[in-house]
């Protein structure tokens, strides 16, 4: 069976990373995937870096990693992904991404999944990864970089951006040219209309570049993240599409708006929600 794993951002925000670990254990889950949003938070009037107290903005941010990896297997769930703050145009968050993928080795994850800039080509983007490629191979971590999307406010839908796509995320990768340099696909965002593709088609252009999912439902036309069979994505050709190409990664949700229907006393019964639709999945994956 496919192993489960989900985002730990959307319950964090409400109980905190620790208790959050323990909730997704409790409902099922196999692994985790490390947000780090909380590394950085950017005052756009400023310019630069706001205050920020949490332990991954401390000089002890690796002994926070290490605290939730021992937290995660002490209860049988290990760190699979990490996902690296953005966005990335910003230099000051930029600068973090090598401290994100020191983070990721110190969970146990060996994928860290950092966006490219939305507004770069693929060769723009190629030298941002190549720079950090040699540090994340020092760790043992690969960088995924992921399909994004821009909004065209006058014909309210979405457009074109970097890896947006198919032809232009086969690209990114290509520019890089490197195993290290893999894919994650955001189901959502490719599934957003304007953007002149799907995620049947970003499947199997990727190939056995995908390494990485980021699963979550939508409208087809905005970006929802919510819980998988709730909204309009077709997840069987989604999941058909990933057993053709013998996908050999995690399923792993980001539906991080979902737990904004729960009160923070009632996380369990969201994580334990989540853990359903993403066991689903898994089945869905085996029957195939």
């Amino acid at each position: 069976m496919k192993r489960i794993s989900t985002e730990i951002n959307s319950i964090a925000r409400f109980v905190g990373e620790e208790k959050t670990l323990y909730l997704l254990a409790e409902a099922g889950f196999d692994c985790w995937d490390f947000s780090m949003f909380s590394m950085a938070k950017y005052d756009k009037a400023k310019g630069a870096l706001a205050p920020n107290d949490h332990p991954l903005a401390s000089p002890d941010y690796l002994a926070f990693a290490r605290k939730l990896r021992r937290i995660g297997e002490e209860n049988g769930i290990t760190c699979n992904q990490a996902h690296a703050p953005f966005p990335i145009k910003y230099p000051e968050i930029l600068a973090l991404q090598k401290r994100a993928i020191e983070c990721t080795a110190e969970a146990g994850g060996s994928i860290c999944i950092i966006h490219p800039n939305n507004n770069k080509s693929a060769e723009e983007n190629a030298e941002i990864f190549l720079e950090l490629l040699p540090f994340a191979k020092e760790h043992g971590v690969k960088i995924a970089t992921e399909n994004m999307w821009n909004w065209n406010k006058e014909e309210d839908h979405a457009a074109d951006a970097a890896c947006s796509h198919h032809s232009d995320f086969l690209a990114h990768i290509k520019a890089v040219n490197d195993p290290y340099l893999v894919a994650c696909l955001d189901i959502g965002h490719a599934e957003m209309r304007g953007l002149r593709t799907d995620s049947e088609t970003m499947i199997r252009t990727l190939g056995d570049s995908l390494a990485a999912l980021h699963i979550h439902d939508n409208d087809l036309w905005h970006d929802s993240h919510e819980l998988p069979f709730t909204m309009d994505i077709n997840f069987e050709k989604v999941i058909k599409a990933l057993k053709e190409i013998n996908y050999k990664g995690d399923l792993t949700l980001e539906a991080d708006r979902y737990s904004n229907r729960f009160a923070p006393d009632d996380m369990a019964t969201c994580a334990k929600n989540m853990a359903a639709a993403a066991k689903r999945l898994a089945k869905m994956y085996e029957e195939l």
